[in-house]
């Protein structure tokens, strides 16, 4: 007999079903894209902020911004950007797990902070604050260009709304908050669409709403 081969009646005393059990397989369940989910969190909050921003509803109204900073743009982003990491995709994961944190540390500063800041230096303190997540912004779309043209625009957009608010609340520059605004509404409108097209391609099985991938 050949070593490392089984005699007929070593085969014969194998457990029941081991022989089959070491053919199986398993494969990990599938798991949705986690993308579409942040880009719509991101989306909303950022498109209701900017209606104030961009003063096309009274400020008095600018609280509602702090409940969908916690829940939607905040937790749920931060949500999708943990799954991205399960799937494997870094930008994504860096991305949403990223802007999730900035809802949530907005919606902290003006819940808990905000109040402990001097009425003088507010304005430096949220500029600052806003410029450097402009620079976050401007690194993470240079990756962004081997994803999507859309997710491109999302980030291309973002990264101006960004420094238009830094700059407009660093100097008391209201038409430069203002244009930010607009900016943002844009940025708001651009991710809906990238939300829109992969749950709708998704869904479908098939391009519907076209992207433009990329070249990697």
């Amino acid at each position: 007999m050949e070593a490392g081969t089984a005699s007929q009646s070593e085969r014969r005393f194998e457990p029941a079903g081991t022989a089959a059990a070491a053919r199986v397989q398993f494969v990990p369940s599938p798991i949705a894209d986690p993308g579409p989910l942040g880009l719509a969190a991101f989306a909303l909050t950022t498109f209701v902020l900017s209606m104030f921003n961009a003063d096309l509803v009274g400020k008095g109204g600018e609280p509602i911004v702090f409940g969908l900073a916690l829940a939607y743009g905040g937790l749920a982003q931060l949500l999708a950007g943990m799954w991205e990491f399960r799937t494997g995709n870094t930008f994504g994961a860096v991305a949403f797990t990223s802007y999730g944190a900035f809802w949530l540390s907005f919606w902290a500063f003006v819940q808990f902070f905000e109040k402990s800041v001097p009425a003088a230096d507010a304005g430096h303190a949220v500029g600052l604050f806003l410029i450097a997540w402009g620079i976050f912004t401007t690194y993470m779309f240079i990756p962004s260009l081997r994803t999507t043209a859309a997710v491109a625009t999302v980030f291309a957009l973002l990264a101006v709304t960004f420094f238009l608010l830094g700059i407009g609340n660093a100097g008391a520059h209201t038409n430069i908050i203002k244009l930010g605004g607009w900016f943002g509404l844009a940025t708001a409108v651009a991710a809906w669409y990238a939300s829109f097209a992969a749950v709708t391609n998704s869904t479908f099985g098939r391009v519907v709403m076209p992207v433009k991938p990329l070249s990697r």
